[in-house]
């Protein structure tokens, strides 16, 4: 017993890249756990077995096995990642899953921004004659000032992708699941349901959604066809919330200006898919969180650390998510 708490041993498989000042951070969080620290390549069955914490994102193969063989003392899961996908269907009930929500928000939506900016600036086309030479005008341009921005999913990366618009003069429309009370840095806020009435007023289209049943597909050949003939759709959340062929036939015909993916359905998209060769598409391999930001990093082991903190100590967690939603 410490301080009033009793502290049972815990053994803490960590999957994520740490350092010697990041190991130290955790370890100070939990001083009666028991710390393996491994990547994706180098864990091993008997690492998943032993574990009673997991911090990061074990290779889904393994864990399920384990699973499957009831030789897990799997606990609790804390992924690296805001999305879950796999992990939310093979977890048992009684083991807590919990994400890094909070941690993109500000690589995702400076991508975001960047990727609107090329295609609204029409930089991908100058980028194109750069490479053969041509010194070529390509006719006018749109801006984020006094655009209509509606943005699918307001969580930690829609809403900061919106308060960038926003100081930019943009007029933010969001859209989430539920719980309609509205921020300032958005004008109007719906649920799902009002999708159609809305996609016809905005010139920026930004998806950030988690990949469930409700989601799959969400922009297709019929809501596509609502969209302005001069929109962008921006993808950062689950490729599967995009019918890709339809995607593909309206940005082929100009049905809508441009589109910026960072998550394609398929993935990785297949070297001979016919979305590479779209001009008016720009396409990132899934690269826009992860840790190529290190302040991204740095909130996803703080995230982490307090996790392991409450867990031990017998606190309420944050980020837990509901299995059966998927998020």
């Amino acid at each position: 017993m410490e301080n009033g708490v009793i502290i049972f041993m815990k053994n803490v498989l960590v999957l994520i890249p740490v350092d010697d000042k990041h190991k130290k951070i955790l370890e100070e969080k939990a001083p009666s756990a028991s710390f393996t620290y491994a990547d994706g390549k180098s864990v091993s069955p008997a690492h998943i077995q032993q574990a009673h914490i997991i911090i990061g994102n074990p290779p889904l193969s393994i864990l399920k096995d384990c699973l499957s063989k009831n030789s897990s003392n799997l606990q609790w899961l804390q992924l690296q990642s805001a999305g879950v996908g796999e992990y939310a269907k093979i977890l048992p009930e009684n083991v807590v899953l919990t994400n890094a929500s909070g941690a993109y928000g500000l690589a995702i939506s400076e991508y975001m921004l960047g990727v609107l900016l090329e295609l609204f600036k029409k930089l991908h086309l100058y980028r194109d004659n750069q490479l053969e030479a041509k010194w070529t005008y390509e006719g006018q341009v749109k801006s984020i000032y006094n655009s209509t921005a509606l943005i699918l999913g307001v969580g930690d990366i829609g809403s900061e992708f919106a308060k960038r618009l926003k100081a930019l003069g943009a007029y933010t429309i969001g859209i989430r699941r539920r719980d309609l009370d509205k921020p300032d840095y958005l004008d109007e806020l719906y649920t799902m349901e009002h999708l159609n009435e809305l996609l016809p007023r905005a010139d920026i289209v930004a998806m950030s959604l988690p990949e469930t049943k409700l989601t799959e597909k969400i922009i297709n050949r019929e809501t596509l066809k609502l969209m302005k003939k001069d929109a962008v759709l921006i993808n950062v959340g689950r490729g599967s919330a995009i019918d890709t062929d339809a995607l593909c036939d309206a940005l082929e015909i100009g049905q809508i200006l441009g589109a910026a993916l960072d998550v394609t359905d398929p993935e990785p998209l297949p070297k001979d898919h016919r979305l590479w060769k779209i001009k008016n598409a720009v396409i990132t391999p899934h690269v826009s969180g992860g840790y190529s930001l290190q302040e991204t990093y740095e909130r996803i082991l703080k995230i982490c650390a307090n996790n392991l903190e409450a867990y031990m100590t017998g606190n309420k967690l944050i980020n837990v998510v509901n299995k059966s939603e998927g998020y």
